[in-house]
């Protein structure tokens, strides 16, 4: 009887031993399982904020903001004083346009437009192709100002205010797509958004990249609005080259 008692307790140890065994086992299983479901989330989460549904798009930039900076307070559209998270957080980054041969639309509205001082780099075949679509205007109002030492065009972020901006439509390719952002010094200067454009002749309209700056001074809302810039045009402000 002794020796059943014995057995038995002996038994019931070894069972609680592999139970606990088993409970650890299965808690660090868990712990596992948490922490690659947590990655997967994570990796997830950051791909949905860096890329939009388009295959070459990310994230648009927020008016007001300034790269680098965590927040900063600006001007929104009806005057008043807003905060915003860090541009360069949110602005669009180049990625693959997947399928070879792919092209871009790229609405540009000033420096680079037909005529204007910077319009070589879009005839130059080694930054990439660029073809010229047609004319055309943003559906919505935007500010075009004229700003900073060197005069330069500058659509600010604040979809609504302003007036429709003319300008022109080019396909470009990747490799243009990823000079144009150098060029404009995206992310900090300007950041490559999306704007609707109605194109003339068509009749519809077209789903284009711009670059507009949300790292704009709140006293640059109050300057003058343009809808079809021209360097040398009768405000006097002569673009200054680099």
């Amino acid at each position: 009887m002794v020796v059943f008692l014995g057995t038995q307790q002996a038994l019931g140890e070894a069972q609680c031993n592999i139970s606990s065994r088993r409970g650890t086992q299965l808690q660090m299983g868990m712990r596992l399982f948490l922490k690659d479901l947590c990655l997967l989330f994570k990796t997830q989460s950051e791909r949905a904020c860096c890329h939009d549904r388009l295959p070459h798009l990310t994230r648009v930039a927020l008016p007001g903001t300034l790269p680098g900076k965590g927040v900063w307070s600006g001007v929104g559209a009806r005057g008043e004083a807003a905060r915003f998270p860090a541009a360069r957080d949110l602005c669009v980054r180049p990625r693959s346009l997947a399928a070879p041969g792919r092209m871009a639309h790229v609405f540009v509205y000033g420096t680079l437009k037909t005529g204007q001082p910077n319009h070589r780099v879009l005839l130059e075949g080694a930054h990439g192709r660029a073809a010229f679509r047609g004319w055309g205007r943003t559906v919505e109002p935007y500010p075009l100002v004229i700003a900073g030492q060197r005069n330069i065009p500058r659509l600010l972020n604040l979809p609504g205010q302003g007036r429709r901006v003319a300008g022109e439509v080019y396909a470009v390719d990747e490799q243009m797509l990823r000079f144009l952002d150098e060029f404009e010094g995206c992310p900090d200067m300007y950041q490559r958004t999306r704007v609707t454009v109605a194109v003339e002749g068509a009749g519809g309209t077209l789903q284009c990249f711009v670059y507009t700056t949300a790292t704009y001074p709140p006293e640059w809302v109050h300057l003058p609005y343009h809808d079809d810039y021209d360097s040398q045009g009768e405000h006097g402000l002569r673009y200054s080259p680099r």
